[in-house]
């Protein structure tokens, strides 16, 4: 970090650099730039990319935090458009304070017949899109944009609350010119922690100001049945205020150009500030949040979290009836995580506060995830199991590496048995069973916060490898149609996300999809266990296909998996940053026996190949082999591991490119 004595000269740099970028003019030869010099791939980039940070005083109030947004984009491309839209998030509860979206000005350019053209934004191009109880979406959208456009954005964010917005810095699309400035008053102090790849150094600067505030001063002491009394005393008071400015040139773009991201979001530069403590003036020093056993205990203090778990009495008869009729812990764990599923619809909001309150929830039988996960934490406490909550983030939400109380957005329910063994349960999932939980909640590690308001982490990916199995039989006929059987068996998280996307669909739309997928056309379609959650599901498929053997001078071309190949590898960066994350560890096995046709012998078959990743992170393994007149392939490929870090990357790649090598390799066969 650089410091920097002289704040005037500092503060004339920035203005300088600003002045390139005057909010409402532009230049022709910007309208006239076909593409990014940086990056020609790029569809929009940040011409300029400016915020501003900083608190204010009211009276009666205290501090406000404001921050000013100033961002010029370039459109480069029709893919460029959706730049054109822009949503801002903010808290907006229906009860208490609420932070403000303000001052929202914006004009978009255009080239018409060698002329600039511009339009302001309308009143009309801006609303409102309410998200839950407590967040809503401001969205702001640029009517006929075109490519070639550049769009300038200015608005406000007014918070009451003493937070510090993340400070990103890389985005998905290039920023040419950055400019940002936080300035924070000396009675707060905030732990700075850099994320992503990309950084940029911080010039630190002082500010020397003064404000006016109002406080409240005792006027008597309280003796000898005197009362205690106090006037509110207006004063002008000296006030540092500490700058950091965040400046960078040409900061390229971070995009999700490769499969199993969680949210790119999360990998791209920038600096998170988290409230560390504050000293008002005649006030004692207070912190905030420094650490996770902190940052539990005070969630768990919340109205709307620990004490909700200690509301019984509305469900008191229903527990009675359900635990009539269970013994074991295992029973008693099912029979109320059934209940709990169909007595509370979840609303799709997530947070770890609950929406409505577990009573009217349970009544309502609607909730957000604290109403549902709460209630189901509770119900299981008074069947007297050890069931505790457990914190976490969402995989969209990122993960979070600091003590932050913003970094958990979701809760689910932790039972430790008495064998030693840990049950995680997540009711708001109607396909969901014991130990599975849904992809959107396995995010590296949770928080479980105990009755007396300790809390400790617990691993959340499952120990249970999400299974896909098929299972092929086929014939090739003379005329070189296959006709043939699949048979696909789904379990654990895989059955889980089968039920999910597909029990809600009609067959015939789901034949149509499996058709289109596979090449092939479908005789014969069956299902069993979608509603069975204890038992994996199985799809039996009759088909027939007349593109899966090829006939070269008499000679028949086949792939041992036939439509089952991989045919290119997924891992295209010579460097990925960010890992791989398959959220649960899986196995995929194929087993395909192909009848050699009449008149026909094999000459060739792929020689066998087995591999596997450094560390036991997964293994391939490919066979083919001839017994009588049916050829038979296994092929099997698995990972241990959730998440490959980034320094497998290459070693991965690698992998697939051999998976994929090997699974092209072809079957030749020749006449008698």
């Amino acid at each position: 970090m650089k410091r920097i004595t002289i704040v005037l000269l500092l503060l004339s740099q920035i203005s300088l650099v600003a002045q390139d970028y005057k909010f409402g003019k532009v230049s022709k030869e910007e309208l006239k730039e076909e593409f990014y010099p940086s990056d020609a791939s790029a569809d929009a980039a940040y011409l300029y990319k400016s915020r501003r940070t900083y608190f204010t005083y009211v009276q009666d109030k205290g501090f406000q935090v404001i921050t000013e947004i100033y961002e010029r984009i370039k459109i480069y491309n029709k893919s460029g458009f959706d730049k054109a839209t822009k949503s801002i998030t903010y808290y907006k509860p229906e009860k208490g304070d609420n932070e403000k979206v303000t001052s929202i000005k914006g004009y978009s350019f255009a080239l018409e017949s060698g002329k600039v053209k511009k339009e302001k934004l309308s009143k009309s191009s801006i609303f409102d899109e309410k998200l839950s109880r407590y967040r809503s979406i401001k969205k702001i959208t640029f009517p006929n944009v075109k490519v070639g456009s550049v769009l300038d954005l200015e608005y406000k964010i007014i918070s009451p609350y003493r937070s510090i917005d993340d400070v990103d810095y890389q985005f998905d699309i290039p920023v040419k010119l950055l400019n940002y400035k936080i300035e924070i008053p000396e009675y707060y102090s905030f732990t700075k922690k850099t994320k992503g790849y990309y950084f940029i150094d911080i010039k630190e600067g002082i500010k020397n100001g003064s404000i006016t505030m109002s406080q409240r001063v005792r006027t008597s002491e309280k003796s000898m049945g005197e009362t205690l009394t106090s006037q509110v005393v207006t004063s002008k008071v000296n006030l540092k205020t500490n700058i950091d400015i965040y400046e960078s040139e040409n900061i390229p773009a971070l995009k999700n150009n490769e499969p199993y991201v969680t949210d790119v979001k999360n990998y791209r530069g920038g600096v998170k500030y988290e409230l560390a403590s504050t000293k008002f003036p005649n006030s004692i020093l207070k912190f905030y949040s420094n650490n996770w056993e902190d940052v539990s205990e005070q969630i768990y203090k919340s109205e709307s979290f620990g004490a909700e778990l200690e509301k019984t009495s509305y469900y008191k008869d229903d527990l009675e009836e359900i635990l009539k009729t269970t013994k074991t812990e295992s029973e008693k764990i099912d029979a109320i995580f059934q209940f709990v599923k169909n007595q509370v619809k979840w609303n799709n909001y997530n947070g770890i506060y609950t929406d409505y309150g577990v009573r009217k929830a349970f009544k309502e039988r609607v909730g957000n995830i604290a109403d549902i996960n709460l209630l189901l934490t509770s119900m299981l406490r008074s069947a007297g199991l050890d069931a505790n909550p457990v914190l976490l983030s969402t995989r969209v939400n990122g993960v979070p590496f600091f003590p932050t109380i913003e970094g958990f957005n979701y809760v689910i329910a932790t039972v430790a048995l008495q064998n030693g063994e840990t049950v995680l349960l997540d009711a708001s999932e109607e396909f969901s069973v014991p130990n599975i939980l849904p992809t959107r909640a396995l995010n590296w590690k949770g928080r479980k916060v105990a009755k007396d308001g300790t809390s400790s982490w617990i691993q959340l990916t499952s120990s249970k490898h999400a299974l896909e199995d098929h299972n092929v039989m086929v014939k090739i006929s003379e005329d070189m149609l296959v006709k043939g059987l699949i048979r696909t068996n789904y379990d654990n998280l895989n059955a889980l996300n089968y039920r999910k996307n597909n029990n809600h669909i009609k067959e015939e739309e789901l034949k149509e999809s499996l058709e289109e997928k596979y090449g092939f056309e479908i005789d014969g379609y069956r299902v069993v266990n979608k509603e069975g959650l204890d038992k994996p599901i199985v799809r039996t498929l009759q088909f027939s296909s007349d593109n899966l053997v090829e006939n070269v001078n008499g000679k028949l071309y086949v792939e041992p998996l036939l439509f089952l190949s991989e045919h290119q590898n997924p891992f295209k960066l010579e460097d990925r940053k960010f890992p791989v994350d398959f959220a649960t560890p899986w196995k995929e096995s194929n087993t395909v026996s192909i009848q050699v046709p009449e008149g026909y012998k094999v000459e060739t078959l792929p020689e066998p190949l087995a591999i596997g990743l450094p560390d036991s992170l997964g293994v391939f393994k490919f066979q083919v082999t001839q017994q009588g007149n049916k050829i038979r392939t296994l092929s099997v490929l698995q990972f241990n591991n959730a998440v490959i870090a980034p320094q497998y990357y290459a070693a991965l790649k690698g992998f697939y490119s051999q998976l994929v090598e090997k699974q092209s390799e072809k079957i030749v066969l020749i006449k008698i």
